[in-house]
């Protein structure tokens, strides 16, 4: 038997298999909903989330929802990567359509209050315009391709800083930048990379002080920690957390943080709570496997989850940072 150990085939073969791995997961949270639960692990969970929290429904009947970005004045936008669609989702589960785009994916508001999305297919970041159609930020590294970018947040120097794992490959789609990077993206347009340790890097977040930065690795099943310095510098990269899990129970996806410190990352059966210093204080246990989240409401003291099929809504104790909204 011949086996090929070209790194680029390897490459695929693992991101396909990783692709396997999340439809699975997906499938079977639309199969097997579990019972909604908080299962602390510290005390101090409690200091976060109410034993009595209760969990209730935006929206439901999409396909698989993802990006949620709360805006003030009183709506949620939600990536349907099934139906290739960003709508805009109202308390009262009224949705309506923003655009029609190929897997589009992370979401978030930069500085200037536009709409940006990691659109998948497009291999691109792009500004999402209020005329409902699309401009191009970024869509190549050095000449070459990017590959799927995935989740995209604002950074304390204003910068837009995402992930571009090779996970949503449509089929026939060739790799052409030989690793999953992390980027920086100025407000002029240059495009830096950051790091290329991941193999499949998802989710990510800042400290509220800006000088960490969290990445999740879907594949290593890990979140990992830098120090963040000027111009986007990263030093001292370092396993924060591990979010180990059974089959089909969901690996690390999106993340947020609170303004102490708090990460609220997605993991296996639901969203896995940390805090500053890598201790596991609690798990929100999800009817469906989330894969991402966002703080809403007036006070930002609201977690709005996107999770399969719906996206819920889950009250807590603490306050949302949120990044483009600091100064």
């Amino acid at each position: 038997m011949l086996l090929n150990r070209n790194p680029k085939f390897l490459t695929f073969v693992l991101a396909a298999w990783l692709v396997l791995e999340l439809f699975a997961a997906h499938l079977s949270a639309q199969q097997a909903r579990r019972d909604f639960s908080l299962e602390a692990a510290s005390p101090q969970f409690w200091e976060l989330i109410d034993r009595n929290a209760k969990l209730s429904v935006v929206g439901t009947g999409f396909g698989f929802t993802e990006g949620p970005v709360w805006d003030e004045t009183g709506f949620l936008y939600v990536s349907d990567e099934t139906i290739n669609k960003i709508y805009k989702l109202y308390p009262d589960g009224r949705k309506e359509e923003v655009i029609a785009l190929g897997d589009p994916d992370g979401n978030t508001y930069d500085k200037q209050h536009r709409l940006i999305d990691c659109a998948s297919v497009l291999r691109a970041v792009i500004e999402v315009t209020p005329d409902g159609k699309y401009r191009i930020l970024a869509d190549h590294y050095q000449g070459k391709k990017l590959n799927t970018p995935n989740d995209v947040v604002v950074g304390p120097d204003g910068a837009l800083y995402f992930t571009d794992p090779t996970m949503d490959f449509v089929a026939g789609a060739v790799q052409e930048i030989p690793f999953q990077g992390v980027y920086r993206l100025d407000g002029k347009g240059d495009l830096r990379l950051l790091t290329k340790d991941l193999t499949q890097p998802n989710g990510l977040a800042f400290s509220p002080d800006g000088k960490r930065f969290y990445i999740d690795d879907s594949e290593q099943r890990n979140i990992r920690v830098y120090n963040f310095g000027p111009g986007g510098t990263l030093t001292d990269g370092r396993i924060f957390g591990e979010e180990p899990g059974g089959k089909n129970e969901g690996v690390p996806d999106g993340m947020k943080v609170d303004t102490k410190g708090n990460l609220y990352v997605v993991g296996p059966k639901g969203i896995w709570v940390w805090d500053a210093k890598g201790n596991h204080l609690g798990t929100i246990v999800m009817p469906e496997q989330p894969a991402n989240l966002a703080w809403g409401d007036k006070d930002y003291r609201t977690l709005y989850i996107t999770a399969t099929t719906s996206v819920y809504r889950l009250e807590t104790k603490a306050r949302g940072f949120v990044p483009y909204l600091e100064h």
